[in-house]
């Protein structure tokens, strides 16, 4: 924001200058901000200024927290020049902030004040808030339970998808005898085997490993294959031209320009290994989330079911931004290109 002094150009000599670009500049830069700010504010209010309907003990709380973020909000607005990268961010999602308050403000109105939506089915902001505060050790004792299975199913699915595309790409006998059985059995949903899994294996945990890793290792093993299949002969002449022998050409030919395939596939298949997680763990699974899901909707124990929705959604983006940071860093020059 300019800090041009008037009487400084009065006293130079140089021609006055107009205040009100600077205003319409300032507005333009911090309107967002300041409208985050109201919008928290009123979302505090809308806590603390009717009676809850029900009894819930968070609410004067919220109340409280929505006003702190309200004056953060004002004050990165304020100082945003002085703030350097953190009030350009502040500024970058000013916007959002805006809906978020404005969002809350009518979900606390329409559930805890006036009662517009029935209850249990929609429950407002500090019914969920209690989730976290109260029913913390189970809910992390289902988000350990849940990344424990996801990451070993993924893990299992990954690398035997990632060593079959490869195996295919690159060998005709191996594609010969693969394909068939990989277009007989990849096409299935992975949950259209839990009765054969759960009958087969000797746990249900194993079972679920099973599934989210045949969930996985499909797309993972396709995407490969392609990229192997793709890559340039003029690659393996101009290596064997200096020697190279099959082993380097696999590994250090046929890999490394295969892997912006293989990344493809591996990002589709976390998404597929998630919804095969949630229906292994409802069905036989006894800790998870997906567990957890199934108990809260068994109680009708709604905020409790959202909480949990909330925090599945927060580990399935962050799962996604790792992998981003992984692909990003080995594959450089396509780094930027796709952002998550």
């Amino acid at each position: 924001m300019s800090t041009y002094s008037l009487s400084d150009g009065l006293a130079s000599g140089a021609p006055r200058v107009s205040r009100v670009p600077l205003l319409t500049a300032w507005v333009k830069d911090s309107g967002a901000g300041v409208l985050a700010s109201v919008a928290w504010i009123a979302f505090g209010l809308s806590c603390l200024w009717w009676a809850d309907v029900g009894d819930w003990s968070r609410t004067r709380s919220l109340g409280i927290a929505a006003f702190v973020i309200a004056a953060v909000a004002l004050f990165g607005t304020v100082g945003a020049d002085y703030l350097g990268s953190a009030g350009k961010a502040l500024q970058k999602r000013a916007p959002w902030l805006v809906a978020l308050g404005a969002f809350l403000t009518v979900w606390e109105l329409a559930t805890a004040k006036f009662a517009w939506l029935p209850l249990p089915f929609f429950p407002p902001p500090q019914a969920i808030i209690e989730v976290y505060t109260d029913d913390l050790p189970k809910l992390l004792d289902s988000v350990f339970a849940s990344v424990k299975l996801q990451l070993g199913g993924y893990l299992i699915g990954a690398a035997v998808g990632f060593l079959t595309g490869v195996s295919i790409g690159w060998s005709r006998a191996v594609g010969y005898w693969v394909h068939p059985v990989l277009r007989f059995i990849g096409p299935l949903p992975a949950t259209a085997w839990l009765p054969i899994a759960f009958f087969t294996f000797p746990s249900s945990w194993s079972a679920s490993t099973f599934l989210i890793a045949l969930a996985t290792g499909f797309p993972v093993t396709v995407l490969t294959w392609s990229g192997v299949a793709s890559v340039s002969k003029a690659y393996y002449d101009v290596a064997r031209t200096l020697g190279a022998k099959p082993s380097f050409l696999v590994l250090k030919v046929a890999i490394p320009a295969a892997l912006p395939h293989v990344f493809v596939g591996l990002f589709m298949g976390l998404g597929s290994s998630f919804a095969v997680l949630v229906v292994a763990e409802m069905i036989g699974v006894k800790a998870g989330l997906g567990w957890y899901l199934q108990w809260a909707q068994g109680w009708a124990a709604y905020s409790n079911m959202y909480a949990a929705l909330i925090v599945m959604s927060l580990l399935c983006s962050g799962a996604i931004t790792l992998l981003f940071a992984i692909r990003d860093r080995l594959l450089v020059w396509q780094k930027g290109t796709v952002k998550w």
